[in-house]
């Protein structure tokens, strides 16, 4: 019995070493990626600092930081500013902007290697001398691919992303990579490598996610042009809640060659929800230029997959009347009291400016968020994205997430047994990932994938039938406090309905958060006032000053048309 009790000793006792020093590789990874993004900071600090004794006065930093895109590139063009100062004075910038809010995974040091590049170029593209930020996750020769999680910390990646490589030719010079979620699923900022991204308007506040970093950069204005990703509101979410303009085109408009998630390349792991990649920037021409450079025969040639549809600049500055769509709720998750008020405010504006405002009701959102958008990825209850945590530590924002996947099929059987007659009093939001139905065969994913296109054509038969130009709706907002996105996944309705459609979408600010708004918030109830009820209101509590959007539509491959919407939007908001 003692050599027993001896043997079993030494094993528990192996395991706990075992345990600690896997922990302890981990954290040596972890202080290494810091490190190394520290040391890229300095270096580039210590750039702008050589820069700065050779030319450029505070008056002149303001003034290039002051000029929207348009203006901005315009003086590049004619030469009246050099593409060498634009840099600089970002990259300035951004420094200030990452030390306050942690935006920052990487700054790109060969973006002075491409300041000497586009300055070889015998002709200037459209984006000559812009610099841009990029996503954690979109491919950058020479540079990790992270996605927040430690397993990625290995390989650098090999080649540039063709978004990547149509913006260097267009004249553009990526010069950071910013921060993201650990998983990208999750609509905070927050990963245990880098950590938390904050608002750069309240550092209480999330800048959103899973494009957070990107957001937080451009709204502190260290960036003019940043490139997203969106497979439920990660582009859209963040641009709310930063005061940004963002657009999610269909997915297949732009490229995604070369774009990792997780840890597979996006175009190795095909969805019935996919992933999209898209601009984001403080005005809607920005995201016009950038979205007509991107559509050009370079990114056509690049990558054949993507239809060579140019951009139509006809429809995007038209002026005729459009027959839009509106609606202040999906039904299925009630948003704030300020950000239905923002989207009757836009209908009255649209109205007033000679457009026809049509009421539209999008169908069975609760069966489209539980059985198509969540089902989509939970499929096999989890587990391939329980894998991406191996060796891994699990941020908390994801702990909830997370162990809901790790309760056994036959508890989650169970859950969904007890839960079931709750589900019509609860208007069916405790459908979270504990109890979503697996696609347990080939062919109930097939069935599945039925049920999306079923959906999509069922949707646009209701658009037709209204004979819809666009759609006016709501986003998720204002910014949530630090922690919060990650008790509320099914919040996200809004945003997620137009990516199980493969709808083009974006978000325009209109306003900001009122002390009545704050006081009409008191009195929120939801539709019963329940856990998840009280959650959002804890969690957009205190946004007194944020910002305010509201969300445009369009059928697919209708980007003009839907970024038309916007520009009309914005331009009605700042007149009033």
């Amino acid at each position: 019995p003692s050599a027993a009790l001896t043997l079993l000793c030494g094993s528990a006792a192996a395991v706990v070493v075992w345990k600690w020093l896997g922990k302890r590789q981990i954290q040596k990874k972890m202080e290494e990626a810091r490190r190394t993004r520290d040391e890229g900071v300095k270096k580039m600090a210590k750039a702008v600092q050589q820069f700065r004794e050779q030319q450029v006065s505070s008056v002149q930093k303001d003034a290039v930081l002051s000029l929207p895109l348009l203006e901005l590139t315009g003086r590049l063009q004619e030469g009246s500013l050099s593409p060498k100062t634009v840099l600089y004075t970002y990259v300035e910038r951004a420094l200030e902007v990452t030390q306050q809010t942690n935006c920052l995974r990487h700054f790109i040091p060969e973006c002075e290697e491409q300041l000497q590049e586009i300055q070889q170029q015998r002709e200037k593209g459209l984006l000559y001398g812009i610099p841009v930020s990029i996503k954690d996750h979109i491919g950058h020769k020479g540079h990790l691919s992270t996605c927040g999680l430690v397993q990625c910390l290995g390989a650098l990646v090999q080649e540039d992303s063709v978004l990547v490589k149509v913006l260097k030719r267009q004249g553009a010079i990526p010069f950071a990579m910013t921060n993201v979620p650990q998983s990208l699923f999750n609509y905070d900022c927050s990963n245990p490598i880098f950590g938390q991204t904050l608002n750069p308007f309240n550092h209480q506040k999330s800048p959103g996610g899973s494009s957070g970093g990107e957001g937080a950069l451009i709204a502190g204005g260290g960036s003019i042009l940043g490139i997203g990703s969106d497979i439920g509101g990660s582009i859209r979410l963040p641009s709310s809640f930063c005061g940004l303009c963002g657009l999610k085109p269909t997915a297949e408009r732009l490229s995604v060659w070369h774009t990792h998630l997780l840890n597979v390349d996006v175009c190795s792991h095909p969805t019935p929800v996919p992933c999209t990649l898209g601009p984001m920037a403080r005005d809607v021409d920005s995201l016009a230029l950038c979205m007509k450079a991107l559509l050009c025969q370079d990114m056509f040639q690049l990558d054949p997959t993507v239809p060579p549809i140019p951009f139509n600049e006809e429809v995007y500055s038209s002026s005729a009347p459009l027959r839009v769509g509106y609606y202040d709720t999906d039904g299925y998750f009630p948003l704030p009291p300020c950000m239905r008020r923002v989207v009757w405010e836009t209908k009255g504006a649209l109205q007033a400016a000679g457009h026809q405002l049509v009421p539209f009701s999008p169908p069975r959102i609760h069966y489209v968020m539980t059985e198509l958008f969540l089902k989509t990825f939970f499929a096999d209850g989890g587990r391939a994205w329980l894998d991406v945590f191996t060796g891994d530590i699990v941020d908390p924002s994801l702990k909830s997430q997370v162990n809901s996947c790790k309760i056994p099929s036959l508890g989650k059987k169970l859950l969904a047994l007890i839960l079931k007659p709750l589900q019509f009093l609860l208007l069916l939001k405790l459908k979270n990932v504990a109890t979503i139905s697996t696609c347990r065969s080939v062919k109930e994913m097939w069935n599945h994938h039925h049920q999306i296109e079923a959906y999509r054509t069922e949707f646009i038969a209701r658009w037709r039938e209204l004979r819809l130009d666009v759609v006016l709706c709501p986003v998720l907002g204002p910014a949530f406090t630090t922690g919060y996105p990650g008790k509320l996944l099914t919040a996200i309705s809004s945003t997620m309905l137009y990516n199980v459609l493969n709808f083009p979408a974006g978000v325009v600010p209109v306003s900001m958060v009122t002390e009545g708004d704050e006081e009409e918030l008191k009195l929120y109830q939801g539709w019963c006032d329940d856990p998840w009820d009280r959650t959002l209101k804890q969690a957009v509590a205190g946004a007194v000053g944020l910002p305010v959007a509201v969300q445009c539509v369009a059928l697919p491959w209708r980007e003009e048309l839907c970024l038309r919407l916007m520009k009309e939007v914005e331009t009605l908001s700042r007149e009033k």
